[in-house]
């Protein structure tokens, strides 16, 4: 049974919807709405003008309207008063082919066309900084090594037990909150779950990261490569597919657990990696942190290559057991509903055409590259070559449209072109008695 927004509303004691959407920068927007008025809006949508957003229109086009999903209904914890709601964006009636949202959609409905359901996790990793970004929350925090740092993980703990609890309250299924690899990062795990669900909660989960944050004097950062020297924001996401109960994943016969099916996915990521690489990394600081030197933790964490292996973190693609894989290139800038889009794209096309990842490179990366075949990919060096590659992907046209492909690269390049004409203080220092 669907849904009455209408019906939650009185019984949850709800006083206002967010409707939101995420444009193609993974920008978050959203219309405050009255309860009164949610049974209008669940039919009409609420009227956003999309050239004032991430969205590749003009002044001129008419309203986009938002009809949100009922099922997607998270009632803000630290707000109860408040339902936050996912929405659709249409145009005179039809879906707007470049909204992220519908874009996943629309791949999935292809995943269970072909008898398959996808489910997702997410990682995300994010630093708890000062108000104005300038520098850790935590002057304290200052070991080498601070991965699982037990103090400094207890030094923030009023933020991050309310987060936890939020996340407990809504059923999410948190397990594990820890300090990662830098100075003031940290992340928090919960359930893995359908792909769309999924999406909907890592948007909403940045939202909640950042809105606590703030509650505590603080600001969350999931930006890539926040700190020269310390390791960057990603956000990892592990894959499986199933037919009906059934992991389509799983093979207990194989030595890391993994089915045809799994290593045709990988396959496809393999080939399609570069292209879709200006999706999972999506901004000029991104390419900070996949092509980083080494930090002073002594690794950087994220991948520069196009591999995979076992249990190992050094690879692009890490199989940390049986029935699923670990895709580490996506940052904490990637759009929620794109990167899992994407991803697909890539995946569904390795097991449509059975491509073969060849056998898994069971070497440190970071310390034995060299000995990686020499057909190895590299991945792009910056936003601008990630874009080229997208915009010539046959792969991501087919996929996710052309409209989508065409929009989100006219949009990226105005902003590589914006930094690009940015005068820095390294430029000055390093050019001016030239």
């Amino acid at each position: 049974m669907a849904v009455d927004l209408a019906v939650e509303a009185r019984e949850r004691g709800i006083q206002y919807f967010l409707i939101s959407f995420v444009d193609l920068f993974g920008t978050l927007r959203a219309k405050l709405a009255p309860a009164s008025a949610i049974t209008g809006m669940s039919k009409n949508g609420a009227g956003f003008a999309g050239f004032a957003s991430w969205l590749d229109m003009t002044p001129a086009h008419p309203d986009v309207l938002a009809i949100p999903d009922p099922d997607s209904l998270i009632q803000i914890p630290w707000k109860p008063e408040v339902g936050w709601l996912a929405a659709d964006l249409y145009m005179d009636g039809k879906e707007v082919d470049q909204a992220p949202r519908n874009a996943l959609r629309r791949i999935l409905k292809k995943a269970k066309d072909a008898g398959y359901t996808v489910k997702t996790g997410v990682e995300c990793e994010y630093f708890l900084v000062s108000p104005d970004g300038e520098a850790l929350s935590d002057p304290s925090d200052t070991q080498a090594k601070p991965c699982y740092d037990q103090s400094a993980l207890m030094r923030r703990y009023d933020v991050i037990s309310e987060v936890c609890d939020s996340m407990l309250q809504l059923g999410w299924g948190p397990y594990q909150n820890d300090h990662e690899d830098a100075n003031g990062q940290f992340e928090m795990n919960w359930d893995f779950d359908d792909a769309l669900k999924t999406a909907d909660r890592m948007t909403f989960f940045k939202y909640m990261m950042k809105s606590i944050a703030e509650k505590h004097g603080l600001r969350a950062t999931f930006m890539p490569k926040p700190f020269t020297h310390l390791t960057g924001n990603g956000c990892h996401v592990h894959v499986s597919l199933w037919k009906g109960d059934q992991n389509a994943f799983e093979d207990d016969n194989d030595p890391l657990g993994l089915s045809k099916e799994a290593y045709h996915f990988i396959g496809g990521l393999i080939d399609g990696a570069d292209e879709i690489c200006s999706i999972t990394n999506p901004t000029v600081n991104s390419y900070k942190r996949i092509n980083a030197p080494v930090t002073t933790s002594g690794a950087t964490w994220s991948p520069n290559t196009v591999t995979f292996a076992g249990n190992n973190r050094t690879h692009m693609i890490r199989v940390p057991g049986g029935g699923r894989f670990e895709f580490r290139l996506p940052d904490g800038a990637t759009n929620p509903y794109l990167l899992p889009a994407a991803m697909l794209a890539a995946g569904l096309d390795g097991m449509a055409k059975k491509t073969d990842p060849g056998k898994p490179l069971d070497i440190d990366m970071y310390a034995e590259g060299h000995k990686a075949p020499a057909g190895v990919k590299k991945l792009p060096l910056n936003l601008l070559d990630a874009l080229r590659l997208t915009d010539k992907s046959k792969l991501l046209r087919g996929a996710l449209g052309d409209e989508l492909v065409d929009s989100y690269v006219k949009l990226k390049t105005k902003d590589w072109n914006e930094f690009s004409r940015q005068l820095t203080p390294w430029e000055r220092a390093t050019t001016l008695d030239c």
